[in-house]
């Protein structure tokens, strides 16, 4: 599939000489969710401000959809959705209203109905936006976002301020976007939420990008952790031997024992094994996958400790 984002040695330097965006490049092939992660101050919003044509990078190029969306954005904008962190609606219009007005802007805008009904909105079409919670106007600001039937989709922080109900209704309607073709680049602090969504992602520290590639490949690239309580006249020298496991790294606190594998459904049968051998039970038994939080804090901590 070709590329409709493009990204190469992008940079983006602030007035005073501070750079937010130092060198990153990365693609999204059409049809892709891919999401963009980063601790605070990592460059994420300034990447996807580029992005988006509200500025000119420093140094570098972006393309969306074979244009560069500052100096062409009358040939970008109307083919693209975006979600910032944050709408600023009036707060005196009602919500169809709003929307009513927003699509009186854009071209080929969808029924307001729709836009509502999409986004789990259409019963509160009569209520004014300063009564709307924060989820709910999270949800008009989505409702913005896909009025023009938008080709790429930029959401940045999308769930921010929704329960856990309303955040897992938002993700199968980006799933049903993505699955109808269209582009979505996704910046969350949620990172179960990148797990979930998207297929590809980027990891932002200081404005440069620590690691890419697919979820499921980050992820791997870190241990999964085994915990248990050894049996009661048992020591770390009666178990398997450990280096065959898998096992990178064990650590013990009283009768705990705590094991990073990178090999965890041979290590944990293995170690059930022979509980069951010795008659045992191993009480507390955790045994937990490697996660893309644990890619995150790793990646974070490394970068700090190289400064």
């Amino acid at each position: 599939m070709p590329d409709v984002i493009e990204v190469e040695e992008l940079r983006r330097t602030y007035a005073g000489g501070f750079e937010a965006v130092r060198g990153i490049s990365f693609s999204v092939a059409r049809g892709e969710l891919f999401a963009l992660l980063g601790t605070n101050g990592a460059g994420k919003t300034s990447t996807v401000e580029l992005l988006e044509g509200l500025a000119p990078p420093s140094a570098g190029s972006v393309r969306v959809l074979g244009h560069d969306p500052y100096t062409e954005r009358a040939a970008v904008r109307p083919r693209t959705g975006v979600m910032l962190q944050e709408g600023g609606f009036p707060s005196e219009l009602t919500v169809a209203e709003t929307v009513r007005m927003w699509a009186g802007c854009t071209s080929g805008a969808r029924p307001v109905g729709e836009a509502l009904e999409l986004v789990g909105l259409a019963r509160r079409a009569d209520v004014r936006v300063k009564q709307l919670s924060g989820g709910e106007k999270r949800r008009l600001d989505l409702a913005l976002a896909l009025l023009a039937r938008p080709e790429v989709l930029f959401l940045d922080e999308p769930t921010t301020g929704l329960d856990a109900e309303g955040r897992h209704t938002t993700w199968e309607l980006v799933r049903e976007l993505r699955d109808a073709g269209t582009t979505v680049l996704l910046t969350t602090h949620y990172l179960e939420e990148a797990e979930a969504l998207a297929e590809r992602l980027a990891i932002l520290h200081e404005g440069r990008i620590a690691v890419a590639g697919r979820v499921d490949e980050v992820v791997a690239a870190q241990p999964s952790h085994l915990s248990f309580d050894l049996p009661e006249g048992y020591h770390l020298g009666d178990l398997p031997p450990l280096g065959p496991l898998g096992v990178t790294s064990h650590e013990t606190e009283g009768r705990t024992v705590r094991l990073k594998t990178t090999a965890l459904q041979h290590a944990a049968t293995e170690l059930l094994l022979w509980a069951r051998n010795s008659r045992v039970e191993l009480r507390g038994l955790d045994i937990r996958a490697a996660s893309l939080e644990e890619a995150f804090l790793h990646i974070a901590r490394e970068q700090e400790s190289t400064r």
